[in-house]
């Protein structure tokens, strides 16, 4: 019988949507591996930067224990690295869980609660100097589809999360169930972490 962990999906107003909607895509194609919800600080529905909203299962301070951490990007992480008591919940959060993932600027927002120090870590590129001054203790890497620092797995830009939480699948479950995972939503796998057509400026 396959474990099932308990992923915790952290939302915050202004979060981007892809962000938390492709990697839950992907693990909504598992649910004998994971148990997804959605937590954010007061609860209730909270408002996209495209501006739909999600609802969270849980508040900050009702949020179950948390075997995997998702951290979105998106706008409004400018705001929140200035919010202590959402970066204490994610220090507390991200050193009990045995897995966090970070999408986009998500990883900024990380690094500025003390959590990604002494790792590497990416972001997205057209961000990637901002996330980067969020964390000045955090090994950044610019050219990265992802990258895998053994617990913690960031990831580039919106759509690069879908990549990532493959990747992790692979990692944690294997590639079978993975290939198959990426088959049922029918999705084109960027498998090599390497391949980062974003990282040049556009011209």
């Amino acid at each position: 019988m396959a474990e099932t962990r308990r992923l915790g999906t952290l939302l915050f107003p202004d979060f981007e949507l892809l962000d938390v909607c492709g990697p839950l895509e992907v693990l909504g194609v598992l649910p004998d591996h994971f148990e997804v919800v959605l937590v954010a600080e007061g609860g209730g529905a909270v408002r996209s930067f495209q501006g739909q909203s999600l609802v969270a299962d849980h508040d900050l301070d009702e949020c179950p224990p948390l075997d995997v951490l998702l951290v979105p990007g998106g706008l409004g992480t400018r705001r929140e690295v200035e919010n202590e008591p959402l970066l204490a919940w994610l220090r507390e959060h991200a050193q009990a869980a045995t897995l966090v993932m970070t999408v986009c600027t998500g990883s900024g927002l990380l690094a500025r609660s003390g959590a990604l120090d002494g790792r590497r870590a990416t972001s997205n590129k057209r961000a990637f100097d901002w996330a980067a001054s969020q964390g000045p203790n955090v090994e950044w890497i610019r050219r990265a589809r992802w990258i895998d620092d053994g617990k913690f797995v960031t990831s580039s830009g919106v759509s690069a999360g879908i990549d990532m939480t493959l990747h992790v699948v692979a990692r944690e479950i294997g590639r079978e169930v993975a290939e198959e995972a990426a088959w049922r939503i029918e999705y084109t796998w960027h498998r090599d972490a390497d391949v980062d057509p974003f990282v040049e400026p556009r011209r």
